[in-house]
């Protein structure tokens, strides 16, 4: 898909809500290309309506940056996703263990498995644990 970055009837178009993103983040053009893995060129083709961004970048700028995909693409509702903390949560642990190189990735990953081989008495000793520990976290102990 097309996406024109130049206003229209006074309505701000994509190439302008990349660029509020990036200020909103507070990132210069090479700080947003790096978080997206693209060259800062791109974000500068963006910005200034030289180039289109497709439909894989506007995905990755809503991934990466919890930008809601239609406020991007129409300027409709808010700028960021607004999630709950056990979305938010979900989000960040799938993006993680999407990373295959990550040591975190790989931790959560031998930690799920390791508790699937568990048996039943012994999870519910480790959810104890784990509850006892968010306890003492919360006490700040």
């Amino acid at each position: 898909m097309y996406y024109n970055g130049h206003m229209r009837g006074g309505e701000i178009q994509v190439n302008e809500r990349i660029k509020i993103i990036r200020k909103k983040l507070d990132l210069t053009q090479q700080e947003f290309a790096d978080k997206l893995g693209i060259a800062r060129n791109n974000i500068a083709g963006y910005e200034t309506c030289k180039r289109s961004p497709s439909d894989a970048v506007v995905s990755l700028i809503c991934a990466k940056c919890n930008v809601n995909e239609a406020w991007l693409r129409t300027g409709e509702g808010e700028m960021f996703e607004q999630l709950t903390d056990q979305q938010k949560l979900m989000k960040y642990t799938a993006m993680l263990l999407k990373d295959k190189d990550s040591v975190m990735a790989t931790a959560i990953k031998n930690f799920i498995i390791t508790y699937e081989q568990l048996d039943d008495t012994s999870k519910k000793v480790l959810e104890d644990v784990a509850i006892k520990y968010l306890e003492n976290m919360k006490k700040g102990q």
